[in-house]
């Protein structure tokens, strides 16, 4: 595959500082070969999208690691808190789970998005990354900590983890009912600063992106937001809920992904 062929991912100051061992990349929609609504780089095996496009998508992805398209471990996203580790053994299964963590070189941890937050984390010191996919429900539940307890179990420090939220549906395009309210004020009341009034009666604008950084941090790691939204982006992102609001049959889904340089 020729370089020019390969898309061009954002970065993370944090990470793209971290180390030279780490490669890390978000990637948007542009760089693919899929059409329609899902032109650009779609490489969601779940959407209706063509297989082949979506495959020859992945292996772009790869190539921009310098891997085989059999390298880039995904999983089957359920919106749980529930984490895989990965290893050298890696054979392609996509278990269900909305994270991953390896301390293997060569392999590259990808968890895909249309709203939800992308994390991508490492620890540039003990030589260990992960990828979590956190929607409300996984963040609420547990997925960031859990994550980052795999790490810790795989020889990382919580001291010394790094995260980046990449784009995300942002807070002026993510409106909730009253029940959604509920739930997250149940749990924790001081969670109330993460809704404002919509223009709706009974409804709410709600900060996904601001409650992930803020568990992030809770749980002893340094973290940072690309402050993107995938909504209002429609050249550059996929967005579940935009194509809910215009009656489209379905979507595409953006890749973030890790990895850890092979010597």
């Amino acid at each position: 595959m020729q370089d020019d062929a390969l898309p061009a991912p954002l970065q993370s100051p944090l990470l793209a500082a971290a180390s030279p061992a780490i490669a890390h990349g978000f990637f948007t929609r542009k760089g693919g070969v899929s059409q329609g609504i899902y032109e650009g780089l779609n490489v969601g095996l779940g959407s209706s999208d063509e297989r082949t496009h979506v495959e020859e998508n992945r292996s772009r992805v790869a190539a921009w690691f310098g891997q085989p398209v059999a390298r880039l471990a995904t999983v089957h996203q359920v919106h749980s808190p529930d984490v895989v580790t990965i290893g050298g053994d890696y054979d392609g299964t996509r278990s269900q789970a909305d994270a991953l963590v390896t301390a293997t070189p060569g392999i590259v941890l990808g968890v895909l998005s249309a709203d939800c937050g992308p994390i991508l984390f490492a620890d540039p010191q003990a030589g260990v990354v992960g990828a979590a996919h956190a929607g409300w429900k996984g963040a609420l539940t547990g997925v960031l900590e859990n994550t980052i307890a795999a790490m810790v179990a795989l020889g990382a420090t919580r001291e010394t983890i790094i995260a980046c939220l990449g784009p995300s549906i942002g807070p002026d395009n993510y409106e909730v009912g009253p029940e959604f309210v509920a739930r997250f004020l149940a749990h924790d009341a001081g969670y109330a600063r993460f809704f404002t009034p919509s223009p709706r009666a009974d409804h709410a604008m709600f900060d996904l992106p601001g409650l992930t950084v803020a568990r992030l941090i809770a749980a002893g790691v340094k973290a940072e937001k690309l402050g993107l939204c995938t909504y209002e982006d429609e050249a550059r992102f996929f967005s579940y809920r935009r194509t809910t609001h215009r009656g489209e049959p379905d979507y595409g889904r953006q890749i973030s992904a890790i990895s850890i340089r092979e010597a």
